[in-house]
């Protein structure tokens, strides 16, 4: 369903979450996430969605967050976002607390949803831009977006008409401008393979890597083992709302991926 804003409303949002100098805590650590004993249930729902699930991700590194449908990898990551209220447990980015200090949190990321959720009515063009005000991104860094990275996503041509004309695989890619506007540190993705064609999923692939620098670090989920086994440092997998293992592959490049998920969805069966 398209998503209706005025320009006023748009100028309203705009105008509280006009970035502010945040100093860094005075307890930063070397993680650029840090996921604590993270527990969230919920309303009207007895059982635990995600439950004591707990791991990093370091600067410069990509982190794969695998797990069947309902195991509650998009319950981790909206919490990480700020999206979603949790029980128990830390969340912080950068050294920011998610719950404690959202705002400094939330500057840091960058989130491509599954869903694909844009404002339709504008250009994309207009759509980069205007994300990027609300995140303080400069002119400088606007302009990469809309020239060079939409250049190298094949998005150049398209970039002045309307989004609501966009196909499903052009909403994704304007979804992936969007969120790196301001060149987040923690870049998130909720399965951001879903859509693309071959080629731009091997791009994408590239890219995120090519991101994952000293600087910067990114999470994604996603069902396709074949892509975390090509782009990923770590897997982090999870079944029925909990932590069921972590692999470094730095360590282990030969660790088969799809046996372990397949003896993890056995184990579901067989429960």
């Amino acid at each position: 369903m398209e998503r209706k804003h005025s320009e006023s409303e748009m100028k309203e949002d705009q105008n509280e979450k006009e970035e502010t100098v945040t100093a860094a805590p005075e307890n930063a650590s070397a993680y650029m996430l840090e996921v604590t004993d993270f527990s969230k249930k919920y309303r009207n729902n007895k059982n635990y969605a995600v439950q004591h699930v707990s791991f990093t991700v370091s600067a410069g590194e990509v982190v794969g967050l695998v797990g069947s449908n309902g195991a509650g990898k998009s319950t981790i990551i909206k919490s990480v976002i700020g999206v979603l209220p949790f029980e128990a447990g830390t969340i912080k980015v950068g050294g920011f607390d998610v719950a404690k200090q959202s705002e400094s949190a939330k500057k840091l990321v960058g989130y491509v949803p599954d869903d694909h959720s844009v404002y339709e009515k504008l250009t994309g063009r207009e759509y980069i831009n205007y994300i990027g005000s609300l995140y303080g991104a400069t002119k400088e860094q606007k302009k990469y977006v809309t020239d060079d990275l939409a250049k190298k996503f094949e998005l150049l041509s398209a970039l002045d008409e309307q989004i609501a004309g966009y196909s499903h695989g052009m909403r994704q890619k304007i979804c992936i401008l969007g969120a790196l506007v301001h060149q987040p540190k923690l870049w998130i993705l909720d399965e951001p393979m879903v859509g693309l064609d071959h080629q731009t999923m091997a791009l994408l692939c590239k890219f995120i890597g090519d991101y994952a620098d000293g600087e910067h670090s990114v999470l994604f989920s996603s069902h396709n083992l074949e892509v975390v086994r090509k782009t990923c440092d770590k897997v982090v997998f999870i079944r029925e709302g909990k932590l069921a293992n972590i692999v470094d592959l730095t360590k282990d490049r030969d660790f088969d991926l799809d046996t372990y998920y397949m003896e993890l969805n056995e184990v579901d069966r067989d429960a």
